[in-house]
C-alpha cells in the first residue's frame, strides 16, 4: 500500500509540475481523496485515530494537503530544480508556495471564496465572535457555525494538521472544510464548519487536566497551566474560553485549541 500510494503521489506531483490544475491533475487528486476516504490509501504521518479524523475534515481538506505536500516537496533542494542543491526552504517559503498552490487548486475545484463575508452572512447568519484566529458566523437555530480560521502554525501543512488532529481528540466538535479564502488584509483562511455547542459555563482548571488527562496528555510544565503535552502530541491554548461544560452531557467539550506533533530530533 505504502508503494503504491508513493506512486499515486508522484504521478500527482508530475502532472501539477507539467500541466498544473488541469482536468487530469484534479482528477489524479479526486482518486486520491477517494482513496483516503474509502480505507485504500492511508497516510503515514497519521495514525488510525488521526487518519479518522483526517476523513471527518473531509475532501477539501485531504486535496488541500496533498497540494501542499507537492509544495513542500516541489522546494527541496534538487527535486525539481538545479538552482540550490544545498539549500533548505524557510518556513515562510514553504508558507508562501503552499497557500499559492492551494489557492490555484481550490479555485480549479471551484471551493474558493471570493467574497466569504458577504455569502456567509446571507446565507449562514451574522459574525457572532472574532478573534486573532476565526471569524465565527451563526444563524439562531442552526446546528453548527461557519469558522474562517487563519493559520497561527509556521506552514499552512500544519495548519491543516491542526483541524486533522482536533478531530482525532474531540470528534464530538469536529471541523469539517468547506473551502478556503483570503480575507480583506490577505490573510489566507481556511472555511469549515462545526457543531454548534451551548455553553452552560466555562470548564475549570481542574476539569480541563481531567478530560486532557483521559487522553494522555500532562501539564507541560511552561508555568502557563493550559498547555498540554503526551509522548506524540503538543496541546496548548486549552483554557476555559475554549472549553464549555455542555449543558446536555455535563461534561467539558473543546471547541479550539492548538496541536501539533511534537518534533522529532534529527
Amino acid at each position: 500500500m505504502r508503494y503504491m500510494n508513493e506512486q499515486r503521489l508522484i504521478a500527482i506531483y508530475d502532472s501539477i509540475r507539467e500541466s498544473g490544475f488541469s482536468a487530469q491533475t484534479l482528477e489524479l487528486i479526486d482518486n486520491h481523496i477517494n482513496d483516503i476516504l474509502n480505507g485504500r490509501t492511508n497516510l503515514d504521518r497519521f495514525n488510525q485515530q488521526e487518519h479518522a479524523g483526517l476523513c471527518l475534515a473531509d475532501s477539501p481538506l485531504i486535496g488541500a494537503y496533498t497540494v501542499c505536500s507537492y509544495a513542500r516537496a516541489s522546494l527541496e533542494p534538487g527535486r525539481f530544480s538545479l538552482e540550490c542543491q544545498t539549500c533548505s526552504p524557510t518556513n515562510w517559503e514553504i508558507d508562501a508556495k503552499q497557500e499559492e498552490a492551494v489557492e490555484q487548486w481550490a479555485r480549479a475545484k471551484g471551493i474558493w471564496f471570493s467574497n466569504p463575508e458577504k455569502v456567509f452572512t446571507s446565507v449562514y447568519g451574522p459574525m457572532i465572535a472574532k478573534g486573532a484566529e476565526a471569524k465565527v458566523y451563526y444563524k439562531s437555530g442552526d446546528t453548527s457555525v461557519i469558522k474562517e480560521r487563519t493559520s497561527i502554525y509556521s506552514t499552512l501543512d500544519k495548519a491543516l494538521e491542526a483541524i486533522v488532529l482536533h478531530n482525532a481528540l474531540f470528534p464530538e466538535t469536529q471541523m469539517t472544510t468547506i473551502g478556503f479564502t483570503r480575507d480583506a488584509d490577505g490573510l489566507f483562511r481556511t472555511i469549515l464548519t462545526q457543531p454548534y455547542i451551548g455553553c452552560q459555563r466555562l470548564a475549570t482548571k481542574a476539569e480541563i487536566d481531567e478530560m486532557v488527562g483521559a487522553k494522555g496528555f500532562h501539564d507541560n510544565g511552561d508555568g502557563n497551566g493550559v498547555n498540554y503535552i503526551s509522548d506524540r502530541l503538543h496541546l496548548e491554548d486549552m483554557h476555559p474560553a475554549n472549553v464549555f461544560i455542555d449543558p446536555q452531557s455535563g461534561k467539558p467539550i473543546c471547541i479550539d485549541c492548538i496541536v501539533k506533533f511534537i518534533k522529532k530530533e534529527a
